[in-house]
């Protein structure tokens, strides 16, 4: 990754984020309501950890179910996972869950029983996700590796050409890879870049929580159902079904946000400054999907709202369903763009589209 941090353009003629932060601080204002969570944040939350711990003390008790019953409930385990990772733990760790920083910091811990870890994603995602969307070289959600072109500036191999065919199969690979390697990767890169969210944490109390989640989390998932008598490759299945269930869901909801044909990928000039502000660059690189789709609201924890949360990630998703409206209108009246795709289907086809053009043998210069 890229070390020296792109700067964005600092004169707004437009006006955009200041009439349409304005216009959101008033909505806030005018219904007398606060941008954290609220009820319905709490019930959901009640909601989706039912869903993600009672097939876990369900396995637990009755060990011999039918392996297909047991199938059945780690992919279960894996949707509550999910929905966990984008409504609770995500909120939590932008601030947004709660008025009160300590709930904020134990929904967004939450991210250890989902074999993650605070640190890695509030620099992953808070610091050079949300602000770099998108810019080749400092955005890690466009990095992977050799196995996917997610932009034109990633090295072509042959292989690409297919990958609109098995990328969703690697797409599975997300937490599982997260709970083995990629939280010890990260944080060795992190901490030697002295990169880090808020105040700066000691790297011996990083490292040291580091390992101490890890061995609770392989001693919650693996040890006890294999101490309780289920044989150990029954667990270990049970356990690549449910972070792969868990895997799938997350990768495609982050990709359609970011990966299509309507997203740039800005580069900064040779002075490392890009043309736009912060807030435009966020229009320019995010797509919002399936908006009016209840079920999908409700279970991506707004994240279909993406344009929405790039703006205002310290807004609880809850509320993105209203503010919508209002950015939508400001970025029409300023003549930017608001991309949006009306249904998940017509988003899932553009996004493996768009791999399947980035796949195609790049013509010489």
């Amino acid at each position: 990754m890229n070390n020296l941090a792109p700067t964005f353009a600092k004169q707004d003629t437009l006006k955009f984020f200041r009439t349409l932060n304005s216009r959101v601080n008033n909505y806030f204002k005018e219904n007398n309501i606060e941008k954290t969570g609220n009820w319905k944040l709490y019930l959901k939350t009640i909601i989706l950890f039912t869903v993600f711990l009672t097939p876990y003390f369900l396995i637990i008790f009755l060990t011999q179910m039918p392996f297909w019953l047991f199938i059945v409930l780690s992919v279960v385990i894996g949707i509550g996972m999910a929905g966990i990772g984008m409504n609770v733990m995500h909120d939590g760790n932008h601030g947004s869950y709660s008025n009160k920083n300590w709930i904020n910091k134990f929904m967004g811990g939450t991210i250890y029983i989902l074999a993650g870890n605070v640190y890695n994603w509030q620099v992953q995602h808070n610091v050079l996700h949300h602000t770099y969307t998108n810019i080749p070289g400092h955005d890690e959600d466009l990095d992977a590796g050799r196995v996917i072109r997610f932009t034109k500036e990633a090295k072509w191999y042959n292989f690409h050409q297919f990958q609109h065919y098995y990328s969703v199969f690697l797409y599975g690979l997300l937490t599982f890879n997260w709970s083995l390697t990629t939280d010890f990767k990260q944080m060795k890169a992190y901490l030697k870049r002295n990169l880090s969210y808020g105040k700066a944490k000691n790297p011996k109390i990083l490292w040291t929580t580091l390992v101490i989640t890890k061995i609770i989390y392989f001693a919650i998932w693996i040890v006890i159902p294999m101490i309780i008598g289920i044989s150990w490759w029954k667990v270990l299945i049970g356990f690549f079904v449910m972070h792969y269930t868990a895997g799938l869901i997350l990768s495609i909801v982050f990709q359609l946000a970011h990966i299509t044909d309507e997203t740039t990928n800005p580069h900064p000039n040779e002075n490392g400054e890009l043309e736009s502000t912060w807030a435009i660059h966020q229009l320019l690189t995010t797509v919002n999907f399936a908006p009016k789709n209840f079920i999908i609201n409700w279970y991506t924890g707004g994240l279909n709202h993406q344009i929405e949360h790039h703006l205002f990630p310290n807004i609880s998703h809850i509320h993105y369903g209203k503010i919508a409206k209002l950015v939508k209108e400001t970025a029409l009246e300023c003549q930017l763009p608001y991309y949006e795709y009306k249904t998940f289907r017509s988003a899932v086809i553009a996004h493996f589209k768009h791999l399947k053009e980035l796949g195609v043998k790049p013509a010489l210069e």
